[in-house]
Parts: C-alpha cells; structure tokens; sequence
C-alpha cells in the first residue's frame, strides 16, 4: 500500500539540487481540516501552489517529530520556521493547536531555543 493509500506524508526529491518538498494529504483529522482551511497560495516560476500557513508548518513539524521519537530535523525545522515568521504568527491559533495536539513541552522548548527576534540587517 502506498503513502498516498495510507493518507501518510510523502516527498518528493530533486536528485540533481537536493531540492526536498513534502506533501501532507488531507485526511479528515480535526488538525488536518484546519491546516486545510488555512492554506495559503503563492506563485513559483508562474506556477500556482497551495502551502500550509507557517503557523500549520510548525505544528505539523513537531507533531512529525514527537511521532518519530523526538525527530530533531523536525524540530530543527520548526524552529526555523517560528525564528523566521515570528512577528506575523497568530500565537493564539498555535497555542490552541498545540494543547489539542499535546505538543507542549516541544512548544516551549521552540520558545527557549529561538534566536533574538531584534537581529541586525
């Protein structure tokens, strides 16, 4: 049965660039719903793509992690994604996914990690 069968993320890799974009299915979790509803559309080389908001990225992330045994990629790149998008989170959101997902003690490890939000240009 492939990934797709099973709802499960798969990725696809560009083998030349290193290039690796993740593909998240929607089932018909609560979390999968909202992220869904959520998405955002951007425009790369005039082609028209719909990506999970930053705030969905984070939670997916540490939701992977914490499924695969404390996945340090995975918190890795959430972290980078809450350092680069902090100003524009909607923390409200996040802290009420992150109680329903039980995602606290990565959550606020993300919070002790991260990088000053005032960094020089």
């Amino acid at each position: 049965m492939t990934a797709i069968e099973k709802l499960q993320m798969f990725n696809l890799i560009d083998v030349a660039g290193g290039e690796k974009v993740d593909f998240w299915l929607l089932s018909n979790e609560p979390f999968d719903q909202a992220r869904f509803a959520r998405r955002q559309s951007v425009e790369v080389d005039q082609l028209q793509f719909y990506v999970s908001s930053p705030e969905d990225t984070i939670l997916a992330k540490l939701r992977w992690a914490k499924l695969c045994g404390r996945s340090e990629k995975q918190f890795t790149d959430a972290l980078g994604v809450y350092e680069l998008q902090r100003p524009v989170l909607d923390l409200s959101y996040l802290h009420e996914w992150v109680d329903r997902l039980n995602l606290q003690e990565l959550w606020a490890r993300i919070q002790n990690e991260a990088g000053p939000t005032d960094l020089p240009d």
